[in-house]
């Protein structure tokens, strides 16, 4: 929709489609609601053959997402988990096809929301007992953790010309989808491998939100609950949009699930964790919603 609130789209883009179906899913996997599973289970079961046609790498990964959030309540849907057996095959011939020693990557380009390639992967590999989509989810991400940082602090591709292969990569405008992504990333590496390095790389990414970036100022906004809108050169864009906003508290909430858990992996238990002026500290760091 345009600002003058006009439809721009005669229908939805292939990346609404599969982020809605990443929501039902999720919904339908954790949600304890009666009143919203309905609902949710008719638009995902309306919604769910369309990803079948999709095209984008981007869309079969956030499909695969929704669906194993789906097949965590509803295992024995034979379609829903074909559908994901489809969409898990075409993603790893996208990377077979693209992938070299120097860019195991799906595409000639890292643009945005990149860490959900390589974390659609993990999912699938593991679900479907595969030891080969798993190492290319592994492989894949840690080249894409690699490349984003510097300094000891992350460094998200910037979505002023993104990065193509054999190109200069663009530094900003540094996006918190991308944080976001990675976040929930690493967690699923972390969790897979039982490997602590992960752990280290979630809470890189994780720190980028609360100032640990490259102009050293924080994106999450402790006052309003929002995040702003992105990283520019020379300042941080003070709009607190909706997918920025969602991005944080999606990283937030991945985190804080995961405080339970992460202290049974070896050599995360008793990891201390300091934030400048925060006035009430999870393990995140991040202000208690």
């Amino acid at each position: 929709m345009s600002y003058e609130r006009r439809w721009l789209d005669r229908i939805g883009s292939e990346d609404c489609h599969a982020r809605a179906l990443m929501a039902l899913g999720a919904v339908l996997g954790r949600s304890g609601n009666d009143g919203l599973r309905g609902p949710a289970g008719w638009l995902f079961g309306q919604a769910l053959p369309s990803a079948l046609d999709f095209t984008s790498p981007r869309a079969w990964a956030f499909t695969l997402i929704g669906i194993h959030e789906y097949l965590r309540r509803f295992s024995g849907d034979r379609v829903a988990q074909t559908i994901g057996e489809s969409l898990t095959i075409k993603l790893m011939n996208s990377y077979r096809n693209c992938s070299t020693q120097d860019w195991p990557w799906f595409e000639d380009i890292l643009s945005y929301a990149n860490a959900v390639l390589p974390r659609a992967l993990l999912i699938w590999g593991r679900q479907l007992n595969r030891t080969e989509i798993t190492e290319a989810g592994l492989t894949s991400l840690a080249w894409l953790v690699s490349i984003q940082q510097e300094d000891g602090h992350f460094v998200p591709i910037g979505n002023q010309g993104f990065y193509r292969r054999g190109s200069e990569r663009a530094r900003f405008d540094q996006q918190p989808i991308e944080a976001e992504t990675t976040v929930a990333a690493c967690l699923e590496a972390c969790f897979l491998t039982d490997d602590r390095s992960w752990f280290v790389e979630t809470q890189r990414a994780f720190e980028w939100f609360l100032g640990r970036n490259d102009l050293g100022l924080p994106l999450y906004d402790p006052k309003t609950g929002g995040c702003r809108d992105g990283l520019h050169p020379d300042r941080a864009n003070e709009n607190q949009g909706g997918e920025s906003t969602l991005a944080f508290l999606l990283a937030l909430a991945e985190m804080t699930l995961a405080q339970n858990q992460i202290s049974s992996i070896k050599g995360t238990r008793g990891v201390q964790y300091e934030y400048a002026e925060e006035p009430t500290r999870s393990l995140t760091g991040a202000v208690s919603p």
